[in-house]
Order: structure tokens, then C-alpha cells, then sequence
């Protein structure tokens, strides 16, 4: 079921509503307080757009197998673009890259039982037709700036859905390592070496070797090649304007 909205604080709060069951969309035309990872708000303008959240209730789903679950997520966006032509890469942990900028941004938040998940609350920003950009956004673009068509986001939203909960139901059937390569081999910056920042500020060269199934990112450190594990917010990506 989707739930539409002319204007929210956040979808995400809004989904935390029990009303809403697992495979229900909660989507709106604005959000005036729309989060994303690292505590950045997610701005988006109004009509053009997908801004939404999903909920799903993951409850076979081990805590420390989370992460499965941002695959399924990344995935779904990844093969979503592919069948409109944009070939696109996920950037740990889940943003959604076409080349060096930034087309989806995600916020998804777990609520635990028992040892398992219990219900996800996944608030995904697709960028669709959006042709400006707040010039203080680093590096964004969307759907129409690429293939320079506009688009129905209807027919985009009822795709990802399609293609997400897919991904969900081969997660459900325990088919982890499937997931787990498929998200390696579309990993934005895989193999090649960039400049990271740890959270104090230095600065290193680094070759992206993969992410562990409870994800953390393996960086080869290119002064010695050491490899390093990294969690979230322990190193960021140094991504030229």
C-alpha cells in the first residue's frame, strides 16, 4: 500500500506509525525536516522527486546480519537505474553513485527484537527530475540531468518497489553470499585508489578490496598496504567538487 502526502516533517517518523506494514510506502511531495546519514538534512525539490519510506519487518533477520539488509536496499536503487539506462554504483554503505556524484541518499533505521530486526524503516531520496541544485550541495545530480529526458515517477517508484522487495524475498531465503558479491562488484571505487579521511582529519590513499558481511569497509592502505577495516563514520570518502 502507499500512503501519499502532500508535506511531512519526515517520512520516516511518519512510518514509524504502527498502521503501516511491512511492504507499505510512506511518501511525500515535500518534507520539511527530511534527514540522511551523518546527520545532514536531505533537501529535495518539491514535485520532482521521489522521497519516500519503506517499511519492512525483518524479523528472520540476525542483528549482527544487518547490513544484508542495506544490500538488499542498494541493490534494488542500482538495478532500478540500470533499467532506465544510468549506470550506477553504491557507495558505502548506501549511497547511490553515477560516477562521481550522488543521485539517492538513504536513512534506514532499525528497531530490534529478541536478537533479530524487528521492523526497518528505509527513507530513500531518489533524485528524478531535478534540473538545479542548491549550490552548497557537493556533488548531486538525478534521472533527467543524465539522460536529459524527464520521467514518470510513478512508473519508478512501483519498479523499485518491485525490484527491492524481489532482493528482500531472496534475503528471506538465506541467500546471503548471492547478495553479498553482487554488492562487492558494484561498489563505487572498487579496486581503485582515492584519498580517505578518518574522523581526526588525516588524510590517506586507499584501494577499496570489499566490505565485510557485517559492514565494514576494507581499505588496502596504499603506503603499506596494510589492510584496514573501517565502520561507519570512521572514514569518509574524499570526493573532489
Amino acid at each position: 500500500m502507499i500512503y501519499r502526502f502532500d508535506i511531512l516533517g519526515s517520512t520516516n517518523d511518519q512510518a514509524r506509525n504502527p498502521l503501516y506494514k511491512e511492504g507499505d510506502i510512506v511518501i511525500a511531495e515535500r518534507q520539511t525536516a527530511g534527514r540522511g546519514q551523518r546527520g545532514h538534512t536531505w533537501e529535495s525539490a518539491e514535485g520532482e522527486n521521489l522521497t519516500f519510506s519503506l517499511i519492512l519487518e525483518p524479523k528472520f533477520l540476525p542483528v549482527n546480519e544487518q547490513f544484508l539488509l542495506s544490500e538488499v536496499l542498494a541493490l534494488g536503487l542500482v538495478d532500478t537505474l540500470a533499467e532506465y539506462g544510468i549506470e550506477a554504483r553504491i557507495k558505502w554503505t548506501n549511497d547511490i553513485y553515477v560516477g562521481d556524484k550522488k543521485i539517492v541518499g538513504m536513512l534506514i533505521e532499525n528497531s530490534l527484537g529478541g536478537g533479530c530486526l524487528a521492523r526497518t524503516i528505509a527513507g530513500i531520496g531518489l533524485n528524478v527530475n531535478q534540473a538545479e541544485f542548491d549550490p552548497s550541495l557537493p556533488n548531486p545530480t538525478s534521472m533527467s540531468l543524465i539522460r536529459g529526458e524527464k520521467f514518470d515517477r510513478e512508473a519508478i517508484l512501483a519498479r523499485l518497489h518491485n525490484n527491492i522487495m524481489s532482493l528482500y524475498e531472496v534475503l528471506r531465503r538465506g541467500e546471503k553470499e548471492l547478495l553479498q558479491s553482487r554488492y562487492r562488484s558494484t561498489m563505487y571505487r572498487l579496486g581503485e585508489k582515492h584519498p580517505y579521511a578518518l574522523a581526526d582529519g588525516t588524510i590517506f590513499e586507499g584501494i577499496i578490496r570489499g566490505v565485510q558481511p557485517s559492514g565494514e569497509l576494507q581499505i588496502e592502505h596504499s603506503s603499506d598496504g596494510s589492510l584496514h577495516e573501517y565502520l561507519f563514520k570512521q572514514v569518509e570518502f574524499v570526493i573532489k567538487k
